[in-house]
């Protein structure tokens, strides 16, 4: 059979991506329903949030070095296979320990994949769209939390939480069968090893990218996490409507995405330090907009833009500085986002507790997202390299190409 055009493979990666964003987001609309069904609190039914986050963390870095030597599709594929078992096993399981169980070995792969996955876009697409075709499959992740995460509460609040997992698990199918077909045979690099890629992670340029990922993302999720909160208590919005308001940070998230792809391919770090600095400002401001009902869904709708942009940057940037052995660095960005996730819900949490009030958690993410923005900003004063060996790209890793990444300076 012939082979497919390389940017329709890039659809099988968004498909695997919506699957993978679908069952990350979806227990935080499932709480009550699993709380009840199982026999437990709703603050113990939190724990399979952090369950999955675990999952994460511990996954991206193990599972990346124990396939390194596994060619990219293979390992593509094995993954998918694994987070349809954990979603199967999540709504098999026949109790709270089990659930959590699953739901641990549902996030083992995530940050693996899009690590894996996040090269493999990179090779697929033309010189100078490395970045785009990673926004791409990023889409998958975004559209997940304007469809996927609203349809799937809904189907777990009408036929139980179990079926949610089963459609899940259905949709991980139906990615295989999209890997497979799609994606075309990405070769490994002979020098790629599991020393190396631990080498490479080492990188101080690696590093700090990855604790700009833990701050400066950290300052979304201490306003997320409390969203729905948000909604009822301060901005005056039903119930009903808490949806319709994460549909409308999803639809910023996937505007965000869009937009990150170009700007990130023609300035990567101007993106980066535009999209942090924005990000603090928003997050400063959602303090006073949520007050004006139509202020605050736009907000909302920005919060989402902004925050999500700096992903694409920050993932081009550590496997840009990682080029000679970019998975594991690629990976460990998801755990790193990972982090920031159950960080900035902790720290907004803590705000709440301490009676600052529901939209305390802007005023931590605010500082969080400054905190990011400095890190990145030191990063870029303490890179000496110059632009003739910046120009060889994460793809290197991948099997040599030496196709420009992009840029670190404003085009």
């Amino acid at each position: 059979m012939p082979r497919p055009p390389r940017p329709v493979a890039l659809l099988a990666l968004a498909v695997s991506a919506f699957g993978i964003g679908t069952t990350e987001f979806v227990m935080m609309g499932l709480l009550p329903n699993v709380a009840d069904d199982l026999g437990t609190s709703a603050p113990t039914a939190g724990y399979l949030v952090s369950a999955y986050a675990i999952g994460v963390v511990i996954g991206a870095p193990l599972l990346t070095a124990l396939g390194s030597r596994i060619p990219r599709k293979r390992m593509l594929l094995l993954l998918m296979a694994l987070f349809t078992v954990g979603n199967l096993a999540s709504a098999l399981a026949p109790g709270f320990g089990w659930l959590v169980a699953g739901r641990v070995l549902a996030g083992l792969p995530h940050g693996a994949f899009f690590g894996v996955g996040a090269v493999v876009a990179a090779r697929l697409v033309a010189d100078g769209r490395q970045a785009r075709a990673v926004a791409t499959m990023f889409l998958g992740l975004t559209v997940a939390n304007i469809v996927g995460v609203p349809t799937a509460t809904l189907l777990g609040q009408h036929l139980g939480w179990r079926a949610t997992f089963l459609v899940v698990a259905a949709i991980g199918l139906v990615a295989m069968a999209a890997l497979a077909r799609l994606v075309p045979y990405v070769p490994l690099d002979a020098r790629q090893s599991v020393r190396r890629e631990l080498r490479t992670l080492g990188n101080r340029q690696v590093l700090l990218g990855l604790l700009t990922a833990v701050f400066g993302f950290a300052g979304v999720f201490a306003v997320y996490s409390y969203l729905a909160s948000m909604t009822t208590e301060v901005m005056g919005f039903g119930e009903s409507s808490v949806t319709l308001v994460l549909a409308l940070f999803g639809i910023g998230m996937t505007l965000g995405a869009l937009a990150a792809g170009p700007l990130t391919d023609r300035a990567l770090r101007p993106t980066l330090y535009g999209s942090l600095a924005v990000l603090a400002v928003v997050l400063l401001a959602f303090n006073y907009t949520a007050h004006v009902r139509w202020a605050a869904l736009a907000t909302v709708v920005v919060l989402g833009a902004v925050g999500f942009m700096t992903t694409t940057p920050l993932q081009m940037l550590v496997m840009n500085k990682a080029k000679e052995a970019p998975t594991l660095a690629s990976a460990s960005n998801h755990s790193a986002f990972n982090l920031a996730n159950a960080g900035g819900a902790w720290l907004g949490g803590m705000a709440i507790t301490a009676g600052w009030g529901w939209m305390s958690p802007t005023l931590v993410g605010a500082v969080l997202a400054a905190a990011g923005l400095a890190i990145a900003v030191t990063a870029g004063l303490l890179d000496r390299t110059p632009a003739s060996s910046r120009s060889r790209v994460v793809a290197s890793g991948a099997g040599g190409s030496g196709r420009e990444p992009a840029r670190d300076g404003a085009g």
